[in-house]
């Protein structure tokens, strides 16, 4: 048993539980890149057809070496136009849609979120040196991107899972 989880299991004892231990401070992120298309606003739906260029650091570009050979990334960026009175928001309609039910932003794929880090699975097109080309990005121009994984479906693709049903819908029509 670890250092950390004897002392856990100390405090537990005593009556502290961890959540009541869960750090506040900020972490320290550096972007590793900065993603460029031609979209300027955030919008909610549309993003398919989008061809984005995720600009990696010079400094990492070795660490790129091999991702070609995958198909998909997992991009994970930071929704750096997301307002602090966003990031307060505790409960969304999902898609912005007031025909869906009220839901914690935990349990939708809002951008209005504690910590607005966006993630999504995209088709990777192609890479030169320091330069990925996706397809369907969720990210507009500008945005920078903190880390970069290969989609391995093994790990990133369960085979049971449940949804509510309002996910399992295409969007509403406009009203």
């Amino acid at each position: 048993m670890t250092l950390r989880n004897r002392f856990l299991r100390l405090l537990g004892t005593i009556g502290i539980l961890p959540e009541q231990i869960i750090p506040t401070e900020p972490i320290p992120l550096k972007p590793i890149g900065m993603v460029r298309n031609r979209v300027r606003e955030p919008r909610m739906e549309g993003w398919e057809d989008v061809s984005s260029d995720i600009i990696v650091r010079k400094d990492l570009q070795s660490a790129l070496d091999g991702l070609e050979d995958y198909s998909h990334v997992v991009v994970l960026f930071f929704l750096h136009r997301v307002s602090d009175d966003e990031r307060g928001r505790i409960h969304c309609h999902p898609r912005g849609d007031p025909r869906y039910p009220l839901q914690g932003v935990l349990a939708t794929r809002t951008q209005h979120r504690p910590n607005p880090i966006g993630v999504s699975v995209v088709p990777l097109l192609k890479r030169r040196r320091n330069v990925l080309r996706v397809k369907g990005l969720d990210a507009i121009n500008g945005t920078p991107v903190l880390d970069i994984k290969p989609y391995l479906p093994r790990h990133d693709a369960p085979s049971e899972v449940r949804l509510p049903e309002w996910a399992t819908q295409p969007p509403l029509p406009p009203q």
